[in-house]
């Protein structure tokens, strides 16, 4: 049972910096490298969006562009962690983050989107006041 617990949400001024964080159990990042963990976030009223994804397999990364240069992923297979370092905080950051794992979509393939994940975190929330 694959299972993904997100933890390290809050509230933080615009500016601001925070670190979220996703641990895995049910499967060993180290040795499962055909899958990838996500970054996603949902604003109230709004859909949820695509923030970053990461490759167990090399620790490559993409990011939305919303969020390039402010936000960085990276892995700790030691930990079986996935961490969002979060900078420069804006207001429209505000929103619940969940992390995802996903392994259908080709590593050659972008997986940008929550149809290409098949299990999710239950979100962090992260308040960003301006």
């Amino acid at each position: 049972q694959v299972t993904l617990v997100e933890s390290g949400g809050g509230l933080v001024q615009a500016g601001g910096s925070l670190k979220v964080s996703c641990v895995g159990s049910g499967f060993i990042f180290s040795r499962n490298t055909r899958y990838r963990i996500g970054w996603f976030r949902q604003a109230p009223g709004k859909e949820r969006e695509f923030v970053s994804t990461i490759k167990l397999k090399d620790g490559s990364t993409y990011s939305a562009d919303s969020v390039k240069g402010r936000f960085t992923i990276s892995r700790d297979n030691a930990a079986n962690t996935v961490n969002l370092e979060m900078n420069s905080l804006k207001s429209e950051d505000t929103a619940v983050y969940y992390c995802a794992a996903g392994n259908r979509t080709p590593m050659t393939v972008v997986a940008d989107s929550d149809r290409e994940y098949d299990y999710w975190g239950q979100g962090t929330q992260v308040t960003v006041s301006s």
